[in-house]
């Protein structure tokens, strides 16, 4: 467990910290900014009067097409191995954020884990063509055989291209990248001698407020990083 949280907080870090992504600037993904709720994991469209109850996912004066695409997230019927937080978003990006953690765990294995932002700015934004951008942080640790695999980055991309097609996800403007990573321990350090672990970064506009489908291929792009089979298909190797 204490390797599944250190494993969390390395990835919502590095989430935080961000890189250039195309339509979404990497300024506000900093944990200091002010002007976020630290448990309601939204962003006030630069209202400080604002308030979210207990009840309430996001502010009573948020925008309803903010809302609704808010409800629609955390509604998504999500596979069971999936495990869905609020968490603070990063500011600044946009007039309204929300964000959200996912991880999916597995037994005997590290998973994988990752991070779902949507921004919402009412006056449109021309590098997202649309009014409603998605970022997307994914993170999990591989199988030493393909440590060396040239096609790794392209295979991992594929992995959140092929479940928005998947999905039948509304969308576009899509882009991002793929970091393939090799660490060796050497000393006394506990843990494998390798491991290699893949990291992805993406953004894409919703051209729809229902992010109902936006989540499930997420959380379906997770798990086949974490190394599971579809949902609904079983390994026989598991019966």
């Amino acid at each position: 467990m204490r390797r599944a949280s250190r494993a969390r907080g390395d990835a919502h870090a590095k989430f935080l910290r961000g890189q250039s992504l195309p339509g979404v600037s990497a300024r506000g993904f900093s944990e200091r900014d002010p002007g976020m709720l630290a448990d309601s994991g939204v962003t006030l469209g630069g209202d400080p009067t604002a308030s979210a109850g207990d009840d309430d996912a996001v502010p009573s004066n948020a925008p309803e097409v903010f809302r609704h695409a808010v409800d629609t997230m955390l509604a998504a019927p999500i596979r069971s191995v999936a495990i869905l937080e609020r968490i603070r978003p990063p500011q600044r990006l946009a007039p309204w954020s929300f964000a959200v953690a996912v991880d999916i765990d597995t037994t005997g294995a590290e998973g994988a884990t990752g991070r779902l932002v949507v921004l919402y700015d009412p006056d449109g934004a021309e590098a997202w063509d649309g009014e409603i951008r998605l970022v997307a942080y994914a993170q999990a640790d591989l199988a030493a055989d393909m440590a060396g695999d040239p096609l790794l980055p392209a295979v991992g991309w594929s992995w959140l291209t092929e479940a928005l097609e998947q999905h039948g996800v509304p969308y576009t403007a899509v882009g991002g990248t793929v970091t393939q990573t090799t660490s060796t321990r050497f000393g006394d350090v506990h843990g494998p001698r390798s491991t290699t672990q893949l990291e992805l970064r993406g953004s894409w506009t919703a051209t729809e407020p229902d992010l109902t489908t936006h989540v499930l291929a997420f959380v379906d792009l997770l798990a086949v990083a974490a190394g599971l089979p579809p949902e609904g298909v079983a390994v026989l190797g598991d019966r």
